[in-house]
């Protein structure tokens, strides 16, 4: 369910922000969010209202400590942009890509997405209680990035990739 604002304009959002909205990876980052939602409470929040905690200003990343532990819901976060992933994976090959994160209390660990027996995506984290993107175009771009390099990957070995 879609309550965003008719225009870009009217949610305060750029024209960059709002073609965001509309790509692969952010639909299923939305799907995956509002899979969640057992209780029905973000029903009448558009979506531009539930990706907010992944956008972090950059006067809100200043006022970041350099170093924390992460919290359960930046956790859960990083787990549903991961989904996602796998998901418009899913979505574009018909491939099941399951992501599996290994973090430790402090914050840092590795991210991968497996499809079959091939890891198609990996990347190391650190700092992961300021993880987060400075608009949703750059949401956007990582997670289409993400989601691109894993494609290219089961596509020059399906093989793994399918058993």
């Amino acid at each position: 369910m879609d309550v965003s604002p008719a225009t870009p304009a009217a949610a305060g959002l750029s024209e960059e922000d709002a073609a965001a909205l509309a790509t692969p990876f952010v639909r299923a980052l939305v799907r995956q969010i509002r899979s969640h939602d057992t209780t029905g409470v973000w029903e009448s929040k558009s979506d531009t209202e539930l990706l907010e905690p992944y956008v972090i200003t950059a006067e809100q990343r200043r006022a970041m400590p350099v170093i924390a532990d992460p919290n359960a819901k930046q956790l859960w976060r990083l787990d549903q942009y991961w989904a996602a992933a796998g998901l418009a994976v899913e979505q574009a090959s018909g491939i099941i890509a399951t992501p599996m994160i290994k973090i430790t209390h402090e914050g840092f660990g590795r991210a991968i997405l497996i499809a079959g027996r091939l890891v198609v995506a990996s990347r190391i984290m650190r700092d992961v209680h300021r993880f987060g993107f400075t608009s949703l175009s750059k949401l956007a771009a990582d997670g289409g990035k993400l989601v691109a390099g894993a494609l290219q990957m089961i596509e020059k070995f399906p093989e793994p990739a399918r058993e």
